[in-house]
């Protein structure tokens, strides 16, 4: 098992790419083949299932084959993993802002006596 920040450091990278994160844009919405997904894009099939692995070995997606077409879906895991990493940054500067806040209260006051 990979540890915590390895994981979201895939996600990030996984999702630093233009062209993977409209194909995860898209399966958020609902799940789609390989070649359902490559359609808006503008690069050849080898290409996409590039960026389809990536996405998999991220844990962004998961995919499946049933005879010759290989589907793809959101795998919501990783973007669960994100969302609490990105929660976790919020709570840490809202309590760094609100210390700084407090902190300018205080000199404010002191300036004043």
């Amino acid at each position: 098992m990979l540890n915590h920040s390895t994981t979201i450091d895939r996600v990030f990278y996984a999702l630093s790419d233009p062209s993977r994160l409209a194909i995860v844009e898209r399966l958020s919405k609902k799940g789609a083949s390989v070649s359902e997904l490559a359609e808006p894009l503008n690069m050849s099939m080898a290409g996409v299932v590039q960026h389809i692995q990536i996405l998999e070995e991220s844990g962004l997606i998961k995919t499946h084959k049933v005879g010759r077409v290989r589907s793809c879906e959101i795998e919501t895991r990783s973007l669960e993993l994100i969302e609490d990493w990105l929660n976790q940054r919020r709570r840490m500067w809202e309590k760094n802002l609100d210390r700084l806040g407090e902190f300018l209260e205080r000199t404010k006051k002191d300036r004043k006596k």
